[in-house]
């Protein structure tokens, strides 16, 4: 069977339905996968990620090539064996550490050279590495090294960093092809498209990387600063040039009503750490809009944290508690408070893709973005 099978494209977007198979389970999309960045989707079990049917959660290389390390990951036989997760799991390159910190790397035509922000220790990642380090890890789409640009940048420095991410790219299709998995099942891999906000280069470089051949494709470099409409622009411009029979991955993004956009503009994937890092503050997102947990108005109330999610933190437990655990600083209350989030944009998912089968996507998603609001 294929990695990718498109099932439709609505008549009034490039809105799409389809599924990625994998080894460790099928994934449908338009798909949400919730950010484990350690071998941990922060504040929650993975029993809990299954509760609410969770298809595939986000590891990121640089922090597990820095703990617990590859000689552990080794040992355990891969991630999903030492974080007890039996479903996909992808794995960013590190890329987006690179342009996080800036401070601490130094970039060549042979990768990146980096300071460990946990005790200063020197690390050099090449393109062959960091494909070597991902087959340790054993994750089933692995990302390919790049360099993320931040916002604003000038157009003669996205240039120069295009070539050295495209040649990148090409060293780690090479490096992949070379080498076969560690563990006993198929892995993929995708390449990233960068080019920043210039239409021109967006275009060139996923025209230039989809002639390199990858098993999907996605978009790196928004959701860096820049106005929403500039992002979806960009999310339009990439996804023209993108093949119609691979997964389209926007990379970081974002906000329920960024993701509705970006489905309409005719992405498959997204992360985030936006639902348990807003959870951790005490921001709730529910399908009756989002607010503060920690405002007064919730003291006394009796209802759900949100009826309509059939999952046991959401159904089970009061506002008035969640209120109070937050303000206790509770742990209980952020674990309520990440599994609603993480329930309430998989619920955004199912939905997409049920209005999206229906082809009635757009005004439903303009409707439940009214209401949202």
């Amino acid at each position: 069977m294929n990695f990718f099978e498109l099932h439709k494209i609505s008549t009034k977007s490039k809105a799409r339905l389809g599924t990625i198979h994998t080894a460790h389970g099928n994934i449908p999309t338009p798909i949400f996968m919730p950010v484990g960045t350690q071998g941990t989707v922060k504040a929650t079990f993975p029993k809990d990620l299954l509760e609410i049917d969770t298809k595939i959660i986000l590891g990121n290389t640089y922090h597990l090539y820095l703990r617990p390390g590859n000689d552990v990951l080794k040992h355990f036989e891969g991630l999903h064996n030492f974080m007890k997760w039996e479903r996909p799991i992808l794995t960013d390159s590190g890329g987006f550490q690179v342009f996080s910190l800036q401070d601490l790397r130094k970039l060549s035509n042979d990768g990146v050279q980096f300071k460990s922000h946990i005790d200063g220790s020197t690390h050099f990642f090449s393109p062959e590495s960091v494909v070597d380090t991902q087959r340790i890890i054993g994750s089933d789409i692995m990302m390919v090294l790049d360099e993320c640009v931040p916002y604003p940048a000038d157009y003669d420095y996205v240039c120069r960093s295009v070539e050295l991410s495209l040649h990148w790219a090409n060293l780690s299709r090479k490096h992949f092809l070379n080498t076969p998995p560690i563990y006993n099942f198929p892995q993929f891999q995708f390449g990233i498209g960068q080019g920043s906000m210039y239409k021109d280069l967006r275009k060139e470089y996923i025209v230039r990387m989809v002639e390199i051949g990858f098993d999907g494709y996605a978009i790196g470099g928004l959701s860096v600063g820049e106005p929403s409409d500039v992002m979806y622009e960009m999310v339009d411009i990439c996804t023209d040039y993108m093949p119609k029979d691979k997964p389209r991955y926007l990379m970081g993004v974002g906000t329920p009503e960024n993701l509705l956009e970006a489905i309409s503009r005719g992405i498959d994937m997204f992360d985030c750490v936006m639902p348990t890092r807003n959870a951790r503050n005490g921001q709730i997102f529910t399908t009756s809009g989002k607010f503060n947990i920690r405002n007064n108005r919730f003291r006394f109330s009796d209802e759900p944290i949100d009826a309509n999610l059939n999952n046991y933190a959401s159904q089970n437990f009061t506002l008035g508690y969640l209120r109070h655990l937050t303000i206790a600083d509770e742990i209980l209350g952020l674990q309520l408070a990440s599994m609603q989030n993480l329930a309430f944009y998989l619920w955004l998912m199912d939905e997409a893709r049920k209005h999206i089968a229906e082809d009635n996507f757009e005004s439903w998603r303009d409707n439940f973005l009214n209401l949202y609001k």
